[in-house]
């Protein structure tokens, strides 16, 4: 056995373990913000500034770069429940948000950049990041984008497997309710959520997954990667939701990022209480589809297209349904299991998802500049937008 194919045994082996090992439902998430220019809004590649900024603060472990040098990811932790979250996630908003105001950078949190020019963007210096860069060329040059992601964890690594088979389903109403990026190179897209079509349509092993079924069946695919030179590493499955190989977690990588806490807030909670119901049903045996990837595909460019504002396919009945209705549908589907984790008080659908508002201002008038001034998040109103 060659020393690449030892490194990838114990890969699995170890992230099998952990997940057999994991406390249910524990929960983290993570939150991409673009560093821009206060004055003219435009992207600026500062992270490196940032990132020294932060090294003797509390917020240190807690931030980290993504891909280019103007965004910055900050993260919740590990957090017992759901009900930590909203305090979780305002502080760290809050401790970002002071950091770089004394640098003179602002922040803004939408699934794209209005008009930013990708080919003026730098990547960061890292091993990761120079991996990916030789490995992915125009398709990781072009992915100037940023999202929200939540990790929850799951007991049972074939049980793990089932959350993210079933979890399927749901990531078109996930980005259904979180699109916020209609205009990206200074273009209206006529999208929702251009983010979505930029990353999930470039990317290899991007996008909605195959069901596995089982932890063995999801093994041998990862090792046939392994084996054939396809990854070096496990981050290389860029799926919109998958088994986390490093932590005993689903992460759920579907949504836009948000521009108000308060949506953030009821988003993350939504996702992980979709995790938990799919658990529950899978421990009393009740039935999860698992639908086919062409109807879910379906589903996804109408997510990517209209939003909350369009039809989504019911596909056990067949049926087009709006987009709102089966937000509301789903939200009574995980109630129960919702007020055991601390998800229940957050389960809200708002009026207007951020990429509807920012269409309608545009609508009204509003310039695309003027639109995203409002959206930046300043330590004085973290949690106003």
């Amino acid at each position: 056995m060659d020393a690449t194919t030892t490194a990838y045994d114990t890969l699995l082996r170890e992230a099998r373990e952990r997940f057999e090992q994991a406390s249910d439902f524990t929960v983290a998430v993570e939150e991409e913000f673009a560093l821009l220019d206060p004055e003219t809004l435009d992207l600026v590649g500062r992270f490196e500034e940032v990132q020294a900024a932060a090294a003797d603060t509390g917020l240190a472990p807690n931030l980290v770069g993504e891909l280019i040098a103007s965004e910055v990811e900050i993260k919740t932790g590990l957090l017992e429940t759901v009900a930590g979250l909203p305090a979780a996630m305002q502080e760290r908003r809050a401790e970002l948000a002071a950091l770089v105001e004394p640098l003179g950078i602002a922040l803004a949190a939408t699934g794209t950049h209005p008009w930013a020019d990708w080919k003026a963007q730098r990547i960061i210096d890292t091993p990761h990041y120079r991996r990916n860069d030789e490995l992915l060329r125009y398709v990781v040059w072009r992915n100037n984008t940023f999202g929200l992601h939540v990790h929850v964890a799951v007991r049972g690594a074939d049980r793990a497997i089932a959350v993210c088979d079933g979890l399927r389903n749901v990531l078109p109403e996930l980005l259904a309710v979180s699109a916020s990026s209609p205009f990206v190179e200074a273009v209206d897209t006529g999208l929702h959520s251009a983010r979505t079509q930029i990353f999930t349509r470039f990317f290899p092993r991007c996008g909605i997954p195959d069901a596995y079924g089982s932890w063995d069946a999801f093994e041998r695919y990862v090792r046939l990667l392994y084996a054939t030179g396809s990854i070096d590493e496990p981050t290389q499955l860029w799926w919109s939701v998958r088994p986390h190989l490093a932590f005993p977690t689903v992460e759920i990588r579907i949504c836009d990022a948000q521009p108000s806490l308060a949506d953030a807030q009821a988003l993350a909670a939504l996702a992980a209480a979709l995790a938990a119901r799919i658990a529950r049903a899978h421990d009393e045996g009740e039935p999860v589809p698992l639908h086919p990837h062409r109807l879910l595909e379906e589903n996804m460019w109408r997510a990517i297209r209209y939003g909350l504002s369009g039809e989504l396919l019911d596909l056990d009945r067949g049926v087009a349904v709006p987009a709102r209705a089966r937000l509301e549908q789903l939200i009574a589907w995980v109630e129960p299991v919702a007020g055991e984790i601390g998800a229940a008080p957050l389960l809200a659908l708002p009026e207007r998802n951020a990429a509807e508002r920012q269409i309608a201002r545009y609508r009204e008038g509003a310039s695309i500049e003027d639109i995203y001034a409002d959206l930046v998040v300043r330590p004085a109103r973290v949690g106003e937008l």
